[in-house]
């Protein structure tokens, strides 16, 4: 049974249980996220015994707000779309990740998931152990990100996936980033706060991220069934709380509408038919650099 088999095949009360967006699960979600950064932020703020170490934490933290953005794109994990809306401009504002230019990217990917017009393509996954470790570092992303916003800026930057009718907001959105964080770092000859509860943090917390997103297509098969073109790893229920449930990523891609507290029901439905999964985010790399020998 392929994706499109097994959607067919699900009762319509099934699958409007599964659509219905959480009223309360999701802000609760968000507040237990975003209290873990501000309570984090406060102690690095405060210098207090051993904050450096908790740097790479609040990185892992604030990075992982790319899920939320992801799953905001969907306008799934708030009952409104005007919180989905914004909660995806500060995530976006965050990670440097313009939320209104990411929407489109990521629908492409979704309609050609791992095939040609994917824009995920577009950045060749790392074929050697150096070019792994180049992309786990994060240091790429950074100037990938910074150049985008700079093409965003000057309205040069024109993908297929961008719509006419959508470049100037995403144009206009990427102004104010570029002068957020320009005011940022001016307020660095004021104080370095924000350098160390947001700067550092994100440095060190990006091969986290690196490393999660790497196994969500990494090496799977250049098909159209989502069974097979998609993985879905098993973890921790800490790491599927920072992800919002994503690990399920195959099931994310059967069925995007579902929203992300209703995702480990729809795995209980589909476990079956997975062909691609990881037991674990170590593992996985292990098995992916050894294909690199």
């Amino acid at each position: 049974m392929d994706h499109v088999a097994f959607l067919r095949s699900l009762p319509p009360e099934t699958r409007a249980a599964l659509t219905r967006r959480p009223r309360a699960r999701g802000v609760w979600h968000l507040a237990r996220h975003l209290g873990a950064i501000v309570v984090c932020g406060g102690l690095i703020g405060a210098h207090a015994p051993g904050w450096p170490l908790l740097l790479p934490v609040q990185g892992v933290l604030i990075v992982f707000l790319f899920t939320l953005e992801h799953e905001c794109t969907h306008r799934t994990p708030f009952a409104s779309d005007w919180l989905c809306d914004a909660v995806g401009h500060v995530c976006g504002a965050l990670i440097l990740n313009p939320f209104l230019w990411f929407r489109y990217f990521h629908l492409a990917h979704h309609r050609w998931t791992n095939l040609p017009g994917d824009p995920e393509l577009d950045s060749a996954k790392p074929q050697t152990r150096a070019q792994w470790l180049w992309h786990v570092s994060g240091l790429p992303l950074w100037g990938a990100s910074l150049r985008l916003l700079a093409r965003l800026a000057l309205g040069t930057e024109r993908p297929p996936y961008l719509p006419d009718r959508a470049r100037p907001r995403a144009e206009r959105e990427a102004r104010v980033l570029l002068a957020l964080l320009a005011l940022a770092l001016g307020s660095l000859a004021v104080s370095p706060l924000l350098l160390w509860v947001w700067l550092v943090p994100i440095l060190l917390g990006q091969p986290v991220l690196r490393l999660y997103l790497l196994a969500e297509h990494g090496d799977c098969p250049r098909v159209a069934d989502m069974f097979a073109n998609t993985r879905t790893t098993f973890t921790t229920g800490l790491v599927r709380f920072l992800a919002w449930n994503m690990p399920y990523h195959v099931e994310h891609h059967v069925f995007p509408s579902v929203p992300f507290d209703k995702l480990p029901a729809l795995h209980g439905l589909m476990r079956d038919h997975l062909r691609v999964t990881a037991p674990g985010y170590v593992a996985f790399s292990r098995a992916y650099l050894a294909r690199r020998r």
